[in-house]
């Protein structure tokens, strides 16, 4: 995510180094380049002028204090400059309204709006604790009426059954009448999309809104169509009173302009972001902390609130306790860290949110989450005694075990190789020699 703006931000900041001070001269040096790298990452030419602005006025003159450089004084001027564009704060959604909070949501064919209103309501159900009716208006396309049947079972949500006989104002009205009668907080609202705005859809979409009177007005878009996007959004945002953005499929596109333009362009905050294709791959949106990740600074916060939704704290404790003493350590444990990462969205998810100095070591390496599933696989098929006392897996053993994870027995190799690295790596825990630990820690993680 961000990855190309962040390389060149990155490399901005390093031709600053050993200047004394932030002057005209080497801030104009560094805002062509900036210029270059946001164009680049797609970013709208009018936020991209207001930007350089703001950001030459706020850093001409700024003081260096202490031990920080011109380079990273700058990138504080960045930040903020790079925060205020995006919204200042996290706009959350107003759930105050009286019951049931309708939620319209909005948006072109496949940017992804049947996937995102389900994982919206698993969102509200398990963090809201609310209770949600989803509907679809897509009378178009059958397919998107039974996707969204097939999705909002999954994440426990219930589903007001609606065909493409019906118009689009008669289901949703139906709809509003049953969320009323039996008490739901929230009505999500599903709506068909086109391949490109036309005024049939906006006056369709306009109807529906006219006759709902929504709290909530989402626009769904996909970050990957860049500089579309934000003209999409523009066009939504003439037609509608847009109250949220959301950016769907975030995690593959390495430009991320979308990010960074749709919120001055509409005028509307980006509410939530899509990370993953799957059904809990939907995270608030926080201008401050997105701007951390652009700048390479990582998003510690954020994985640490997934950490406690995921996490079994019992089991955390339990392991915490091992390490603590460098003791019993075994590969029912090591099984138990790639299931706990799996919930938290795998290792590229993790890593996607850490600073950039600390995944630097992994350089160049993407995480194999393939791989990472063979290796739970392999200890899946080790006994309860094999996985507390792997020392006693020798030849037969392996074969019996490879056999069962269908893969090669050099794998199994692998996995006792890496899981003896981690035991070393427990005793350097207990010994406090974290610098050793990093040196170390390179390869020892299975997909590394």
């Amino acid at each position: 995510m961000l990855e190309n703006l962040s390389q060149r931000l990155d490399g901005i900041v390093r031709k600053l180094r050993g200047q004394t001070r932030l002057t005209e001269d080497n801030i104009s040096d560094a805002m062509r380049e900036v210029r270059m790298a946001l164009l680049e990452a797609d970013v709208a030419l009018p936020v991209v002028k207001d930007f350089i602005a703001a950001v030459k006025a706020a850093a001409v003159g700024e003081e260096v204090v202490g031990s920080l450089t011109p380079g990273q004084a700058l990138v504080g001027v960045v930040h903020r400059e790079l925060t205020r564009v995006m919204g200042e704060e996290s706009k959350g959604l107003n759930l105050a309204a009286v019951p049931p909070v309708v939620m319209l949501m909005a948006g072109l064919q496949g940017a992804g709006k049947t996937t995102t209103s389900a994982k919206l309501a698993k969102h509200l159900i398990e963090r809201q604790k609310k209770k949600v009716l989803l509907v679809s208006c897509d009378v178009y396309r059958p397919a998107a009426i039974q996707q969204l049947a097939v999705v909002g079972q999954q994440v426990g949500a219930e589903v007001f059954p609606s065909s493409a006989g019906d118009s689009p104002r008669a289901i949703a009205a139906a709809a509003l009448d049953h969320a009323k009668r039996y008490f739901f907080d929230v009505l999500i609202v599903d709506t068909a999309g086109r391949l490109a705005v036309d005024e049939t859809m906006m006056a369709e979409i306009a109807d529906l809104h006219a006759a709902l009177k929504p709290t909530e007005t989402l626009f769904v878009v996909d970050a990957m169509l860049g500089q579309d996007a934000v003209n999409t959004a523009r066009a939504f945002g003439e037609a509608l009173p847009l109250t949220g953005v959301i950016l769907t499929k975030l995690d593959g596109d390495a430009r991320g302009g979308a990010a960074l333009s749709v919120r001055q362009v509409t005028g509307a905050p980006v509410k939530f972001i899509g990370v993953a294709e799957k059904l809990d791959g939907l995270e608030p949106f926080y201008p401050e902390r997105m701007a951390s990740r652009v700048l390479g600074m990582g998003d510690v916060l954020s994985l640490v609130e997934e950490a406690h939704r995921q996490v079994d704290v019992a089991e955390a404790q339990k392991l915490a306790d091992k390490l603590k003493s460098g003791k019993g350590f075994d590969l029912e444990d090591f099984k138990q860290q790639i299931v706990q990462m799996r919930k938290m969205g795998g290792l590229a998810a993790m890593m996607d949110k850490l600073p950039g100095q600390l995944t630097a070591q992994l350089k160049g390496q993407q995480p194999d989450e393939r791989r990472i599933g063979r290796t739970e696989g392999i200890i899946n098929s080790m006994t309860p005694l094999e996985r507390r006392k792997p020392e006693l897996i020798k030849a037969s053993r392996k074969r019996r075990i490879a056999a069962g994870a269908g893969v090669p027995v050099q794998e199994v190799n692998q996995l006792l190789n890496q899981f003896e690295q981690m035991q070393k790596m427990m005793k350097m825990m207990k010994g406090g020699n974290l610098a050793k630990l990093a040196r170390n820690f390179k390869g020892i993680l299975p997909g590394l």
